[in-house]
């Protein structure tokens, strides 16, 4: 039997209801989920919401993205995407071009060396995952992603 998150959190008194316990059990896992990520990528020098901006702008392609959209696509929401796009543009991960139709519009791309740190990133972050949820079968997994998603949605 797996250690419960009671006695992981070495909590004394029972949980108000089930919905707090999940709802807590959730919290926790996505913690130590993203602490062992945090690990993974500080010797690469960009964190996870880094790593995630990376992935969407290699899926648009030639193209890119403006700011509102990438903002969109996050899988964490930060507060700031501009400052955001800054640091990564500082450190040479990502261009952005003002259009010259709409000056409003700021396209922002993929460098090749955001693709290139992408690429040495792919297979160990693969390995990552596997180590962190290897252990779960494929329908455990598939009902797990299932119940996430009618969590996200609220009902």
């Amino acid at each position: 039997m797996p250690l419960t998150l009671r006695d992981e959190i070495r909590q004394t008194r029972p949980f108000q209801s089930l919905e707090q316990e999940a709802a807590l059990s959730i919290e926790r896992t996505s913690v130590v989920l993203k602490h062992r990520t945090q690990e993974s990528l500080r010797e690469f020098g960009i964190t996870g919401t880094q790593l995630n901006v990376l992935r969407i702008l290699r899926g648009a392609g030639p193209d890119g993205l403006c700011r509102n959209e990438i903002g969109e696509r996050l899988v964490s929401q930060v507060p700031d995407v501009t400052r955001l796009l800054d640091r990564m543009e500082e450190a040479g991960l990502v261009t952005r071009e003002r259009s010259t139709e709409d000056r409003r519009l700021v396209r922002t791309r993929i460098t090749p060396d955001g693709l290139a740190l992408l690429d040495r990133l792919d297979a160990p972050l693969v390995e990552m995952h596997r180590e962190q949820l290897g252990h779960l079968s494929r329908e455990q997994l598939q009902t797990l992603i299932d119940l996430l998603a009618l969590v996200r949605q609220g009902g």
